[in-house]
């Protein structure tokens, strides 16, 4: 049955691309996606590793995990979680993951300088995070200006 009140202008449905929102994105947001995800699987390799500890495989003590201070015991929790949310939040280029993954190498970076007693004050982990700080600043402004334009 036609409708009597069709005046003949039929709208085209395009169809869906997949992929192409991919595509038109800008070259600076593109690259700092990809250095999310790579730093959120950077964050899933410690958050496990700190998981392990937690659980005594791979632990430096032979006597478990009990047998740490209670400071080491403490932060190896905190990064183990920490690092796990931050590396969902890093994957899904959420401004949250972001927002968590800072909070864990600052974190880490402050404990290492500020409490080398704790996992040994590793001056190697303190450059390693602030070039990471460095870069992910470096690639946010640059993909924030980009979308400006």
């Amino acid at each position: 049955m036609i409708d009597p009140r069709w005046d003949g202008d039929a709208r085209v449905l395009e169809a869906v691309h997949a992929g192409e929102e991919e595509g038109q994105r800008e070259p600076w947001t593109l690259r700092l996606v990809m250095f999310l995800r790579v730093m959120a699987a950077l964050a899933l390799l410690t958050g496990l590793y700190h998981w392990s500890v937690v659980c005594g495989i791979g632990a430096p003590a032979p006597e478990g995990f009990e047998a740490y201070t209670l400071p080491y015991q403490s932060a190896t929790v905190f990064f183990a979680v920490i690092d796990l949310v931050a590396a969902v939040g890093l994957w899904l280029a959420a401004p949250w993951g972001a927002v968590v993954w800072l909070t864990s190498i600052i974190s880490m970076t402050a404990l290492e300088l500020l409490f080398p007693q704790v996992y040994g004050g590793s001056i190697w982990i303190i450059f390693f995070n602030l070039a990471l700080l460095a870069a992910y600043l470096a690639l946010a402004l640059l993909a924030a200006r980009e979308q400006a334009r």
